[in-house]
């Protein structure tokens, strides 16, 4: 898992590599290629430990309680034993609000952990004491919304750093069947290619679709070590329970698993049609 570093922050340079478009022949037009989301900080938040964002579903509504989303193993609790959800506990726990350059205009409170899990996923969501459109009003800051389809193979992402104030950009590599990490396993994770070189205290970023500019997955994991499905050191394990290390290698889980469990007013609901989220 992706824990927050010890010392001092380390400085580090993101480099990207310009691609040449390709050039369509007169007599065969071709539609112009989809144009990138500009991709920023508006909507991150920092936890103490972990990073995260204040996300909506599709249906969501500007009057109903805003969602943080991050990492199961972010919560204050500690990490969630394998099998064990946490459902509508009581919580005060803080966010820094960060604005589109990264700086911080509010902190937010939580009135409960919604949702919270390590079993098939690694999730936290919280409910807040504020509302979408007192955010918006307030400080000017729109949610980030969740996409309700799976992420596509190759597909421009980027993973945005509230802890850190760091944007990464790579793209989909490839998905994992399992992903194993200590106790826990994780279904259909996200694996990165190798440009999304994230640390820790990147945990529970949000995964940006540059084309949609939605949230398809959370940042939470990477094999750092070379290690064989030992914690900081997944693995993956496909559908025949072949195992694959990949050192340096990082990964995130999906979110559009969450979206169906979303009802009306925000309520994390597991009982609802399509909602595959472990229950308690």
């Amino acid at each position: 898992m992706k824990k927050p570093l010890a010392g001092a922050l380390l400085s580090l340079l993101l480099m990207g590599a310009a691609v040449a478009p390709a050039v369509a022949a007169p007599s065969a037009p071709t539609a112009p290629p989809a144009t990138a989301v500009a991709v920023n900080f508006a909507g991150t938040v920092a936890l103490s430990n972990c990073s995260g964002s204040v996300v909506r579903a599709p249906a969501s509504q500007p009057n109903d309680p805003a969602l943080v989303l991050s990492n199961g193993h972010c919560l204050e609790t500690g990490f969630p034993a394998a099998g064990e959800v946490v459902k509508d506990r009581p919580s005060s726990r803080s966010f820094s609000l960060l604005n589109a350059s990264g700086s911080k205009v509010a902190t937010l409170r939580a009135s409960k952990i919604a949702y919270g899990t390590m079993t098939d996923t690694d999730v936290s969501i919280y409910q807040l004491t504020k509302t979408y459109a007192q955010i918006q009003s307030q400080y000017g800051i729109t949610a980030l919304t969740l996409n309700d389809v799976r992420p596509a193979q190759g597909s421009a992402i980027k993973v945005v750093s509230g802890y850190w104030k760091r944007i990464y950009s790579c793209n989909v590599d490839g998905f994992a069947h399992l992903l194993k990490e200590g106790d826990w396993t994780w279904k259909d994770s996200v694996r990165y290619t190798p440009s999304c070189n994230t640390i820790g205290g990147t945990s529970g970023s949000p995964v940006i679709d540059t084309t949609t500019g939605k949230v398809v997955a959370v940042n939470n994991t990477g094999n750092e070590d070379g290690g064989r499905c030992t914690v900081n050191n997944p693995c993956e394990v496909d559908q025949n329970g072949t195992v694959t290390v990949r050192q340096g290698i990082n990964y995130a889980q999906e979110t559009y698993t969450i979206v169906p469990c979303i009802g009306p007013g925000n309520k994390i609901d597991l009982n609802r049609p399509g909602c595959l989220l472990p229950k308690p």
